[in-house]
């Protein structure tokens, strides 16, 4: 992770204070290349989307808390990473309320900043509970727009105004390298999730041709046609298989001790 000890530019000020923290470009430089460099060390998912999370805070001029949220479906918020329960409360409001910036606007804009939620009029059941909990300015960047889902790194701030061009600028260098790493640990996830579902479909193969006395084609055609039937996974009818063939092994294990002394 980047240093504790990292002077904490623009956390808590507002717009006008927020340009007095301009970084040099040289500096703003090594922090991003130091955030590349330790976004590729990590191999968690989790990690690295609370990394991404505490980097953005840390390095966004204005920003005091943050987030990243998958949106499926346009409507289904996935909570994914936070800096606090402050951030999360207000990022799942989207879900329960059914608006807000990442249900509407950041789906065609780039980047969305609302400087001050006590009177935006777009999402009115959204900002009045959103203000009630203390959030004021909000910062918002796609991270990736895919199949009619969405991923988002919200920045928000208790003080109206927080963020400037300054902010969005920094914002926009810091999503970008967010967006390359979380896409190769979503695409990580995705490899693991399949070799896994390959390798139950492959035990509840193996079962079924023990059991039925059938070919590897057969047993395929038998795993298919149940989930067919069923309007299920294959995976997930797999997963029953092993799971049910293990749950009995251990109710009626055999008794392969039964003629020793």
């Amino acid at each position: 992770m980047l240093s504790d000890n990292r002077p904490q530019h623009g956390r808590g000020r507002g717009s006008d204070q927020a340009g007095d923290s301009v970084r040099s470009h040289d500096q703003l430089a090594a922090e991003l290349g130091h955030l590349a460099r330790a976004l590729q060390q990590i191999c968690s998912a989790g990690e690295l989307l609370q990394e991404i999370v505490a980097s953005a805070v840390h390095l966004i001029p204005g920003a005091e808390e943050g987030s990243i949220a998958d949106i499926t479906n346009r409507r289904h918020i996935e909570h994914k990473a936070s800096t606090s329960d402050w951030v999360r409360s207000t990022d799942l409001l989207m879900a329960e309320t059914g608006q807000g910036p990442c249900l509407d606007a950041i789906w065609t804009q780039r980047t969305l900043r609302v400087d001050d939620l006590a009177t935006e009029r777009r999402w009115p059941e959204f900002t009045r509970q959103a203000v009630n909990l203390g959030a004021r300015s909000v910062l918002s960047f796609q991270l990736y727009v895919e199949h009619g889902n969405l991923g988002a790194l919200n920045v928000y701030s208790r003080t109206p105004g927080a963020f400037n061009d300054d902010s969005e600028h920094v914002g926009l260098l810091v999503a970008t390298h967010a967006a390359i790493a979380y896409a190769g640990s979503r695409k990580r996830q995705h490899l693991e999730d399949g070799l896994d579902s390959r390798g139950r479909i492959g035990q509840a193969m193996g079962i079924l041709m023990e059991r039925h006395q059938l070919d590897r084609a057969r047993a395929f055609t038998v795993l298919a046609r149940y989930s067919q039937d069923g309007n299920r996974k294959l995976h997930s009818i797999a997963d029953d298989i092993v799971r049910d063939t293990e749950s009995a092994a251990l109710t009626h294990p055999a008794v392969s001790s039964s003629g020793s002394s």
